[in-house]
């Protein structure tokens, strides 16, 4: 008898672009079906697999977007990057109805469920380190998740914040959910929040005070978690509270 073998988290499989989105003018998210997506937790990631005609292929990971509630459909959220070799094609060429090669759920340290408790949630999210972030907010609030829960959202400029208008609908529809923005380039006019970098005096302003124990995930490029993470520890938060989750020069996380 033939035996049947099932694939595993890390084996490639073929999902079917059901739908796209334009985030902002560089970030797109993707929506895939996936028939044997096994199922993930918010703050996992993937890896996506393109192949040339001529046989080269390249490899790039990206986090996921959605909440473990939308399986067996993922959906990822891309920011271009002019000089990259998948971010282009993803964010410029990729159709509904295209197919797109990848695997996982992939990390099983930097994620969040609702029944984890253990005091309020404090979320940092620079540029587009808020795509595993936000699958931590759509899993909260899919579940009505009563953990209050802080995001501070930091980015270039109003136009380039992913996920804007569905963080306000978030804040407005679902209790004890704060978010807080700073800009650090331009902004617009009359605009009332923060214009500056994170740094120690930002993070005592806004963040959770050390002894309610929050539970910290960060994540943005390297220098700006490295910042962030080592002024939440000297306010006095538990070096093991504070996840963090990195990306490179490349921009992709």
């Amino acid at each position: 008898m033939e035996r049947r073998t099932l694939p595993g988290r890390l084996t490639w499989q073929q999902g079917s672009v059901v739908a796209t989105k334009q985030e902002t003018a560089h970030a797109k998210s993707i929506t895939l079906a996936l028939p044997n997506w096994k199922g993930h937790q918010a703050g996992q990631h993937v890896d996506v697999r393109l192949t040339a005609e001529d046989g080269y292929q390249v490899e790039r990971s990206y986090s996921i977007a959605s909440p473990p509630e939308e399986t067996p459909r993922v959906t990822i959220t891309v920011e271009q990057i002019n000089d990259g070799e998948v971010s282009p094609y993803l964010v410029d060429e990729l159709r509904v109805g295209d197919q797109l090669e990848l695997r996982g759920p992939i990390g099983g340290y930097f994620v969040w469920e609702a029944h984890m408790g253990g005091g309020p949630l404090l979320l940092v999210a620079g540029g587009s380190g808020i795509v595993p972030l936000m699958a931590m907010l759509r899993h909260r609030a899919a579940v009505g998740s009563m953990v209050a829960t802080r995001l501070l959202y930091s980015s270039r400029s109003f136009d380039d914040l992913i996920y804007h208008d569905e963080l306000e609908r978030l804040v407005s529809s679902t209790t004890l959910l704060e978010v807080v923005y700073t800009l650090t380039r331009v902004q617009p006019p009359g605009w009332t929040g923060y214009s500056r970098r994170i740094d120690l005096d930002l993070l005592r302003k806004v963040v959770w005070s050390q002894d309610q124990r929050p539970l910290t995930f960060i994540c943005g490029p390297t220098p700006f978690v490295e910042t962030a993470a080592a002024g939440l520890v000297t306010l006095g938060y538990e070096p093991e509270r504070v996840k963090t989750e990195r990306f490179g020069p490349t921009g992709e996380a």
